[in-house]
């Protein structure tokens, strides 16, 4: 499969037989930028910096403490055992960010609803990168068989918000005060992208 995309196109390469998704590739005539699958060791620092710049400067995440190596580490490692991608934009091998996603809540019959997050360096922002990676998460999630995609994006980040719209997502429900950082209440909107997958969900 292939679209335009930064003036080139990309490609997909998804395992039927394993239900794992393997990787994206874009193909650009303009620039050097590629969309691949992280991996632990090679993008556990990059991934790290993004995490705890977020951290530190903005209520994407809502969280206070720096993340360690260590952490990072074990995040990988968990992603690695639910099978969950972890996608990356690369720009001459440079990290300009990721996507991945999650369980929604740990009860077994959550099992076909994923949560994402999408996360963009600060030096690479308003170039279309976190559009490419939502676009990404989605076809992931559909080819995984997953039902619907949930974000919870923090109620002033207006950016994700428009992109989301954009792609489909709606609005489905906020929760007022949900965080306190830097001094004030946070009100954590969600919203869903309902899939047309699986095509025959199961119980147990």
């Amino acid at each position: 499969m292939e679209r335009n995309i930064f003036g080139g196109r990309w490609t997909s390469e998804f395992d039927n037989s394993s239900r794992r998704w393997t990787g994206w590739f874009i193909i650009l005539e303009t620039e050097p930028v590629t969309i691949i699958r992280c991996q632990p060791g090679r993008h556990t620092e990059p991934i790290l910096a993004i995490f705890n710049e977020a951290i530190a400067n903005s209520t994407a995440l809502y969280d206070y403490k720096p993340r360690s190596k260590e952490m990072m580490e074990s995040w990988f490692e968990a992603k690695t055992r639910a099978n969950y991608p972890v996608i990356g934009l690369e720009e001459e091998g440079e990290l300009m960010g990721f996507a991945s996603y999650g369980p929604f809540r740990a009860f077994p019959a959550y099992k076909y609803t994923v949560e994402h997050s999408i996360y963009v360096d600060t030096r690479f922002r308003r170039r279309g990168v976190g559009r490419v990676l939502l676009e990404q998460v989605v076809q992931a999630a559909r080819g995984q068989d997953y039902h619907v995609l949930v974000g919870g994006i923090d109620s002033t980040n207006h950016a994700s918000i428009v992109l989301h719209e954009k792609l489909g997502f709606t609005h489905c429900g906020t929760i007022r005060q949900a965080g306190f950082k830097f001094g004030r209440w946070l009100d954590l909107a969600f919203y869903q992208l309902t899939l047309n997958t699986p095509l025959l969900p199961i119980d147990g």
